[in-house]
């Protein structure tokens, strides 16, 4: 019995013997691994250090765990903070954007993003390393080049700064006068900080030098400096030969605001300036009166303080960027204005504040159509409902026909907030805008009465094109209207089509459309006309021209969301008191042979003439919309099974000896959306037909087609005439 006990004795050693050296192994493995993501951490960030551009490494959850000297000079110390937490001071709501990012390089490896914030276009990068880590880098692409060759060649002294006064660049006319090349500010300047406008010291080889220093401000807080040095004994600082020859935009104010002298630079900016004019004059749109700005900055309150204003010119709309300096010149105190240009900035913060009020209004409007419209199918459908069991004879019939019109008013200005936001449900098909404004031309001479004068001319060759009719037919009549509001005494309103071919790209109202063929629609008035300073807002949700109570500001943002959903472009001209011409550029198509039928209108509630024989699976989360639903394609015969979700649905599919002919479902449910349990449906039951409804037309939506074949979409708030309709149609006869 020894020899068994032995045996067993050497056999469990050997097996705890290869135990331990298997975790030896495994954990000299770890300590290689975690050595190997320790030394690629330690060589990225060498790599990245010196880089001019912010960067930054951080780890899956998106802490930062390392950022260069440009991060921390830009953003300062981020360590334990995230990298959402520092970018939302680049741009707004950046959550998204970087989860989004980070998603792709982890799939891809790389990738980047333009983005455009208050500060210009920036390109954010992100590099996946290794495994668990990711290198992020911001470049501002928009930054205007400083200290390039064309600063070499300038004999002005000049230099480039950073914020925290390191010196980026100088040109070659400083370093002959400070001897050297030098790294921070307190090596040349002896009098820190800096105050433009005034006199300052620097320190040269020679001894000191008394110099008049202009400074203009950069992006990413970098400046640039310049300087004029005054001969030996010089007292008063202003040089006129030199003041005129900067190539930085000033001009000299007195205590009281008025203009003194202004160089040639500024004078490229204002045009002609009247004599005795005053800073009031030439700028508007500080908010308050210039004169107290310019007391501020006399008094010293407001001294280097940058305004954006808007110059007082009629020619052309230029914004600047107005910096005040304080100086004393022969015992009386004046100001030094620094002018730059900000057009291109106004411009780009025009787009941006542009993007994100759409961007609100399309979140609005997904919002109230999803959960409006489910109220507005539960009014109108329990009040088909009722109107069923009532003749018109009724006393209540009419109280009813109210509640119904209502409900169908409160569904259209929905609809005209999605049309804005383009989430509207679209139908398009080829169609002849020929015919279709032939047809519309007698409601149109109708709306414009009689004092009004409708001319309709088309180009003969109309090329067709693709889009919703009744949704382009509302564009039609919204232009007409306003330019019929816009001629109380009558006038002419002409509507013109033709072909045009574009040989290239046509850039106007910050849009560019493409080269390519189009239809043109111009809607032109007689009318009062528009303003300059309003035509960039009116096509803006609820911004009217008109007086309270004669409109409701949705007409043009309407008329502007459907026109982009089909893939045109709006365009508005108006000379005050002559008229407005709106062009719409549609985007031309193919003639077809064969015409796309138009959907059939949805009847009135009527009972059922007789009952159908068919099986429903009803899916829908809002319970009062699945009882009147539910209600519905009973009366019409049919056998439905409800569900309130989609897991409820695929539980009640698990059982084979159901036959379903149609599942009706709601597209945004809490949990599995309408077509992924639908997909997941399909492949037990390939040949069951579906009715997608929803509030509004999702992304699976975006082509006006549904995500699955043998599939139908019915918009919200349906009709009980429209759901009976619109199932029969999909059950197979």
């Amino acid at each position: 019995m020894l020899v068994p006990e032995r045996m067993m004795t050497l056999l469990l050693a050997s097996v705890a013997g290869t135990l331990a050296v298997l975790a030896a192994v495994v954990r000299l493995a770890g300590f290689s691994l975690a050595r190997r993501r320790a030394r690629l951490r330690e060589a990225i960030s060498h790599f990245v250090e010196q880089d001019a551009a912010p960067s930054f490494t951080t780890d899956p959850d998106g802490e930062i765990t390392f950022q260069n000297g440009a991060a921390l000079e830009r953003f300062g110390s981020r360590g334990g903070q995230t990298l959402v937490h520092a970018m939302s001071e680049v741009f707004a709501h950046p959550a998204a954007t970087l989860a989004r990012m980070q998603q792709k390089a982890a799939a891809l490896g790389a990738t980047h993003e333009d983005l455009v914030t208050r500060r210009g276009h920036v390109r954010l990068s992100v590099h996946q390393i290794g495994e668990e880590g990711f290198l992020w880098r911001l470049e501002d692409m928009a930054e205007r080049p400083t200290g390039g060759r064309g600063a070499e060649t300038i004999s002005l002294p000049m230099l480039t700064a950073s914020r925290s006064g390191t010196i980026l660049f100088m040109n070659e006319a400083l370093r002959r006068i400070v001897g050297e090349r030098v790294r921070t500010l307190d090596r040349i300047f002896t009098d820190l900080p800096l105050h433009p406008g005034e006199e300052h010291e620097i320190a040269t080889p020679d001894g000191p030098l008394r110099c008049v220093i202009a400074e203009i401000e950069g992006p990413g807080g970098r400046s640039e400096i310049y300087l004029l040095p005054l001969p030996a004994g010089r007292v008063a600082p202003h040089d006129p030969a030199s003041f005129e020859s900067l190539p930085v935009a000033l001009m000299r104010l007195g205590a009281d605001g008025r203009v003194l002298a202004v160089n040639r630079a500024a004078r490229a900016l204002l045009g002609q300036i009247a004599p005795e004019a005053r800073l009031s004059d030439l700028f508007e749109g500080l908010g308050r009166p210039v004169t107290d700005w310019v007391a501020d900055a006399v008094a010293g309150r407001a001294d280097r303080r940058p305004e954006v204003l808007r110059a007082r010119r009629g020619d052309r709309e230029v914004y600047l960027q107005v910096t005040l300096s304080r100086m004393v010149e022969e015992g009386k105190v004046g100001l030094v204005a620094v002018l730059s240009d900000a057009t291109q900035l106004k411009t780009l913060e025009a787009q941006f504040v542009q993007s994100q009020k759409m961007q609100a209004i399309g979140q609005l409007a997904g919002g109230v159509a999803h959960d409006f419209n489910n109220l507005l199918t539960a009014i109108s459908g329990h009040c088909d409902l009722l109107m069923l069991r009532h003749d018109k004879g009724d006393p209540d019939y009419a109280d009813l026909d109210q509640i119904s019109q209502n409900a169908n008013r409160a569904a259209s200005l929905v609809g005209q907030l999605l049309a804005f936001s383009r989430k509207q449900t679209m139908n398009p098909r080829i169609i002849d805008l020929r015919d279709t404004l032939s047809d519309l031309t007698h409601l149109l001479n109708r709306l414009v009465g009689e004092k009004v004068v409708l001319n309709l001319t088309h180009d003969p060759d109309l090329k067709p094109i693709r889009a919703d009719k009744r949704q382009l037919e509302q564009v039609i009549m919204n232009l007409v209207v306003n330019a019929r509001d816009a001629m109380p005494g009558g006038g002419e309103i002409r509507i013109e089509t033709e072909n045009v071919t574009l040989t290239e790209d046509l850039r106007r109202d910050r849009a560019t459309v493409a080269k390519g063929d189009w239809v043109v629609v111009r809607v032109i008035d007689e009318g009062v006309g528009i303003a300059a300073d309003k035509l960039q807002k009116i096509f803006e949700p609820f911004y009217t021209t008109k007086r309270t109570g004669e409109g409701t500001g949705l007409g043009l943002s309407t008329a502007y969301g459907i026109v982009k959903q089909t893939g045109g472009y709006i365009f508005c001209d108006s000379v005050v008191a002559s008229g407005s011409c709106f062009t719409l550029y549609l985007p031309a198509h193919e003639r077809l042979a064969l015409v796309e039928p138009e959907a059939a209108e949805a009847s009135a509630p009527v009972l059922p003439p007789e009952p159908m024989n068919a099986t429903i699976l009803l899916v829908e989360d809002e319970a009062p919309v699945r009882a009147f639903a539910s209600r519905a394609l009973k009366l019409r015969g049919y056998t439905v099974f409800e569900a309130e979700n989609a897991e409820e649905a695929l539980r009640i599919l698990e059982d084979e000896s159901l036959i379903f002919d149609v599942f009706v479902t709601d597209v945004i449910m809490p949990g599995m959306d309408g077509p992924t349990w639908v997909a997941e449906a399909l492949k037990a039951r390939p040949d069951t037909a579906v009715v997608f409804v929803s509030g509004y037309a999702e992304d699976v939506f975006r082509d006006g087609r549904p995500p699955v074949t043998n599939s139908v979409f019915l918009p919200k708030p349906f009709s009980l005439s429209e759901l009976t309709a619109t199932v029969q149609n999909q059950i197979p006869h």
